[in-house]
């Protein structure tokens, strides 16, 4: 089971290295790499869970109606991307609710960053997929939280995939450095110990990245973006299709996991 998840938000990432980026090109930038992760979605028919921003929502409408029309799930990635307060929980998933006309089930912290699990249960969330059960210097160190899916003051945390034993992070960071067969390798072995996969990326990474004087990023982030990036996750959900992995959106493995199928 493959769970594809895609962080969609303003794309101000350019501030964590001291540049600065208008929201006009912040929300343009997103827009078009979640345009290039829909036409590739839609062209291998596989279905994925889109955590958005409010903010992005509001003002990318035809993109959150082509990802509803699509057949993927939306969830909630807080109100703004820079800006938290525990009201927003609750503002975001009406918010969301009331444009999609879905009902939104899950959350996202923006950067993986801890939140009250009492207060996304307060909210009316079922899974909270705010986890990296790993260790990210200079971000956070989780190693002492479980690996896979547990339950947690009444929600059920779903956190991203890591490989087993040695917690090896598979986020948007390891897939853009890695070379691909090793990846391959670590999902193949996390699939076969926990039988789900859970793996994030953003659709800025489908944009060309490689401008360090108007971004500032240092070549771990940049490298592989854009095309690269597009052509390097066609060929793993090609290669996941040929092992007979199924793709899925979050809410269907909380689906599993209530029904003790997986």
């Amino acid at each position: 089971m493959i769970l594809l998840s895609f962080d969609i938000e303003e794309f101000d990432m350019p501030f964590e290295f001291g540049k600065t980026i208008s929201f006009e090109d912040q929300i343009k930038i997103s827009i078009e790499g979640t345009t290039v992760i829909l036409d590739l979605l839609e062209k291998h028919q596989a279905k994925a869970t889109f955590f958005s921003t409010v903010i992005f929502a509001i003002n990318a409408p035809e993109i959150i109606k082509r990802i509803i029309n699509d057949g993927h799930e939306i969830a909630s990635h807080s109100y703004y991307h820079s800006d938290f307060k525990v009201e927003h929980l609750k503002e975001s998933k009406d918010k969301l609710e009331e444009i999609t006309k879905t009902e939104v089930i899950g959350f996202r912290m923006p950067r993986m960053q801890p939140v009250d699990e009492i207060e996304i249960f307060k909210a009316g969330y079922v899974y909270n997929s705010s986890l990296n059960p790993t260790y990210i210097p200079g971000r956070y160190n989780n190693f002492s939280k479980p690996r896979t899916y547990f339950k947690q003051d009444g929600v059920w945390q779903i956190p991203a995939s890591v490989s087993p034993i040695i917690r090896f992070p598979l986020f948007w960071l390891s897939f853009h450095n890695l070379p691909l067969w090793i990846y391959k390798l670590l999902c193949k072995a996390t699939i076969k110990k926990d039988k789900y996969l859970n793996l994030y990326f953003h659709p800025w990474e489908f944009t060309n990245l490689v401008d360090e004087e108007r971004y500032g990023f240092p070549g771990y982030i940049s490298k592989n973006s854009g095309k690269q990036m597009n052509d390097r996750l066609e060929n793993l959900i090609i290669w996941m299709k040929k092992k007979n992995y199924n793709f899925h959106n979050t809410k269907d493995l909380i689906d599993k996991i209530k029904s003790k199928s997986i």
